[in-house]
């Protein structure tokens, strides 16, 4: 059942405890359901309102209620929320849900936070803050289980029942030393069939795939997926167990990875908050500067077209201007939209000079085509002559324009950019200015055969 749906059937009974100030109903509420279904529930009321709900949850409810919130809804509780209840609800989330929060609060009133939260948590959230933001270590939760090596099955689950409660997941154990250097790992599965007698080191699997801290989330997020596990180990250069980063996590990263994708594919600024919770002004800015950038590209076709510019025995080429153009500048986003999902993938490892080969066999083939089918139209139009320069230009802009929408992406990588920096509508704006000097190159080329002949 849908969020809208349990909201339009609770919202009388919550309005009618709010106002008779109902504490057991309002309690009964939060502890009942789902976090997740709760906190759809309560996005849907003011902040101030919600808050009325929330505060009579118990404080481990809380904790794990509020991390379903979306980000913006959190801070702007947060707002609402004296200094000692918050200090409680950030005691019981996670840690990198915990992570998230603090690090969109003013800095002045984490401090002020954190002085009320225990000691223990209080050097965790520290740790963890002090990590770059989207490394594996800005993601990962140090609520891992682990267990010595030199220990029988027997034992291990009498540890790891008590371990369970503070551990945000026990499917896998990692086997460490006395100084945290990670040797192995075993799932609770193999832990749970194994003799109480068996010994881990016999059974733990010793070649552990692992992140290092330091390593970008998106990397890690890859890994996760890449081998189909519930949670990766995190360690330092020393091989230091420091944390794990859950699938859930990495699900969210590659959400988050993607949105960005897709927004710089469609030339605007990554938005923080999404497009609903993103202001009006910040908004604006975000798309107003790609829009800045792609109207000085696309002066710099203007300018070449002034160069080019054939007088007024060239008017017919205008004709086809905007169709050699979008043939090219089509082709070029169509490589580049390819390329930059495969970079996601990793499917380019390696291959640079085998998909630029591809992609130049490829234009020719879509070129060929393109072309026939331009020489048809102009030459109805306009004659042999005219039909020859369109045909033989759309053959090399789209040619081109494959080759660069391919390649433009893998050299952005190279220099250890974000390809999809290279996005559709700038692709297209180089395109024009590639097909400009294409088409009138080609032109007075092919004019000045004619005039020999």
């Amino acid at each position: 059942m849908s969020s809208s749906i349990f909201h339009s059937l609770l919202e009388p009974d919550i309005v009618q405890m709010i106002q008779g100030n109902d504490e057991l109903g309002l309690r009964e509420f939060c502890t009942a359901l789902y976090p997740g279904v709760v906190a759809e529930i309560l996005e849907d009321m003011e902040p101030e309102e919600a808050w009325k709900v929330l505060k009579h949850a118990p404080a481990a409810t809380q904790g794990e209620i509020f991390p379903f919130f979306d980000i913006s809804f959190q801070i702007k509780l947060v707002e609402l929320v004296g200094d000692k209840p918050l200090s409680r609800i950030i005691e019981e989330m996670s840690g990198d849900d915990r992570v998230d929060l603090l690090e969109r609060m003013d800095p002045d009133h984490v401090e002020t936070v954190l002085r009320l939260v225990a000691q223990a948590e209080r050097s965790d959230i520290r740790k963890l803050l002090s990590y770059p933001e989207y490394s594996a270590g800005s993601i990962m939760t140090t609520e891992y289980a682990s267990l010595p090596a030199d220990i029988s099955v027997k034992e291990a689950l009498e540890r790891l029942r008590v371990q369970a409660p503070s551990r945000e997941t026990i499917y896998y154990i990692y086997i460490t030393d006395e100084g945290r250097h990670l040797l192995g790992f075993l799932s609770l599965r193999k832990l749970i069939l194994a003799k109480p007698t068996t010994r881990l080191e016999e059974i733990m699997q010793r070649d552990v795939i692992c992140v290092r801290v330091d390593d970008d989330q998106e990397h890690v997020a890859n890994e996760i997926a890449r081998y189909d596990f519930i949670a990766i180990p995190v360690v330092d250069n020393q091989n230091r167990l420091v944390g794990i980063v859950t699938h859930d996590d990495a699900a969210d990263v590659m959400q988050e990875e993607a949105t960005e994708d897709a927004h710089l594919l469609g030339a605007v600024q990554p938005l923080e908050d999404g497009y609903v919770a993103t202001p009006f002004l910040e908004l604006a800015w975000k798309r107003g500067v790609w829009l800045v950038i792609l109207l000085f590209a696309a002066s710099m076709t203007a300018k070449v077209l002034q160069y080019f510019d054939p007088g007024d025995g060239g008017t017919w080429m205008v004709l086809f201007l905007p169709m050699v153009l979008a043939s090219g500048g089509n082709a070029g986003s169509q490589s580049a939209t390819l390329v930059i999902r495969a970079l996601a993938l990793h499917e380019t490892d390696g291959r640079v000079s085998w998909i630029a080969w591809r992609e130049v066999r490829i234009g020719a083939l879509l070129g060929s085509i393109l072309a026939l089918i331009s020489f048809v139209v102009a030459f109805l139009m306009i004659g042999i002559q005219a039909s020859l320069v369109v045909t033989l230009t759309v053959f090399l802009v789209v040619t081109v324009g494959t080759l660069s929408g391919a390649m433009l992406p893998l050299g952005l990588k190279r220099l250890g950019m974000d390809p999809a920096f290279m996005s559709n509508p700038l692709i297209a704006a180089l395109s024009d200015m590639l097909g400009v000097i294409i088409y009138y190159s080609t032109a007075n080329a092919i004019v000045q055969l004619f005039a020999t002949a």
